[in-house]
């Protein structure tokens, strides 16, 4: 029988500060199983002990966790010398070689950019290296290339180096249009792209009834072209639920798990049972959208959130998307769109192999060098090795 004294203490927390300067606290299991045998210890001074080492330990492990997860936000959020290597080299080609700078598209192919015929994509990015991940794989697995037209959008500064890859990587006989918006900071954190974007330009996309907007940490596995066969039943957004699914992690997100019920305005509106959507591959039914008030549904609410102290939902680009598309979102078959590439090592690997599209999302971006290593072929596949500006940057593929 365990004496009661031993409970006692171990109940009792030790300060942060107690065990600060001691040597003498055991830091394995092994120094304080030699310590009890080299010693003789009664309950209370045994129960001391291992309080002791067990402190030092989950102060150890708190420690090992922080570091971990500082250096992982660091490594996330930094951009890479290759990365920024590739921008530079491409932004001098873009300066000397009239051939990076060529009109894309071509003048006998600006028609199809407003040809609602075609299969109208949108990229919007500010990587070059990721966007010619998504356009070679979004290319080479479309049945029909021809039919192809990538809108790529970026901001002022990415925009000669991402003309400069474009025009000297050209992707016939799909068509590539490279789109700058001056003065638009909608890489920031906290926004929506695709809802920055119409709203920043309503020019942009007038004549198009429906779109396919991609995220820069996608992988296109499969053709593409069956989403415009998707009935949207009149609404807006057509995107995978994260509710349900084999991956407990990533494909259990609710609106309670984004959006503060706590704040009686989020309560008031929502219910936080309902399923979140995925953000990163979605239909866009242009036509439904200019019949809605998203628009001004997502700047009310961007509003709101400013006025509370940003106390209505957590930080990133979705919990505002889930609230200005509330109502408005098209459930579609979870094939076309697998999440959690950059969340977690452990995601199957047959699974993201059969996905028409994989999302990076997460901070293990697969350019980064904190990329999970069984998973970042599936991406690396779509760079060629061999390319001067890849090999010059040292460009791992």
């Amino acid at each position: 029988m365990v004496p009661e004294v031993i409970y006692q203490v171990l109940e009792q927390p030790l300060g942060s500060d107690e065990l600060k300067g001691r040597s003498d606290v055991p830091e394995t299991l092994e120094e304080f199983m030699d310590e009890v045998k080299n010693n003789i210890l009664d309950a209370k001074d045994f129960a001391f002990k291992l309080r002791e080492m067990v402190t030092l330990l989950e102060q150890r492990t708190r420690n090992a966790k922080i570091q971990e997860y500082l250096y992982r936000h660091v490594a996330s959020s930094s951009i890479p010398k290759q990365l920024l290597c590739l921008a530079l080299r491409l932004s001098h080609e873009h300066s000397t070689n009239a051939a990076a700078r060529r009109q894309l598209p071509l003048p006998e192919l600006v028609p199809a950019l407003v040809d609602n015929s075609y299969f109208h994509f949108i990229l919007a990015s500010d990587n070059v290296l990721a966007a010619s991940v998504v356009a070679n794989s979004l290319v080479q697995n479309s049945l029909r290339p021809k039919k192809v037209v990538l809108h790529v959008i970026t901001d002022g500064k990415t925009y000669s180096p991402m003309q400069a890859w474009f025009s000297l990587h050209p992707l016939s006989p799909a068509i590539i249009e490279v789109k700058a918006l001056q003065h638009f900071d909608w890489f920031a954190k906290g926004k929506v792209p695709v809802l920055e974007a119409m709203e920043k330009d309503q020019r942009l996309f007038p004549s198009l009834n429906k779109v396919v907007f991609l995220d820069d940490d996608i992988v296109v596995q499969a053709d593409l072209s069956p989403l415009w066969d998707i009935d949207m039943n009149g609404k807006v957004n057509g995107a995978v639920e994260t509710c349900r699914g084999e991956d407990k992690f990533v494909m259990s997100k609710r609106l309670e798990s984004y959006l503060n019920f706590s704040h009686p305005m989020i309560a008031e509106n929502f219910n936080p049972n309902e399923c979140a959507w995925a953000y990163g591959m979605n239909i866009f039914d242009l036509e439904a959208w200019r019949k809605t008030n998203i628009s001004l549904t997502y700047h009310h609410w961007v509003e709101e959130n400013l006025k509370s102290g940003l106390s209505l939902w957590q930080l990133g680009t979705l919990p505002p998307g889930l609230i200005a598309f509330h109502g408005h979102v098209h459930v579609i078959d979870p094939f076309w769109h697998m999440l959690g590439l950059g969340y977690q090592e452990n995601t199957s690997f047959a699974g993201a192999e059969t996905a028409g599209v994989i999302h990076f999302n997460g901070r293990a971006k697969p350019w980064l060098d904190i990329a999970f290593t069984q998973l970042r072929p599936l991406w690396a596949k779509y760079i060629n090795s061999s390319d001067k500006f890849i090999t010059g940057c040292h460009i791992r593929t």
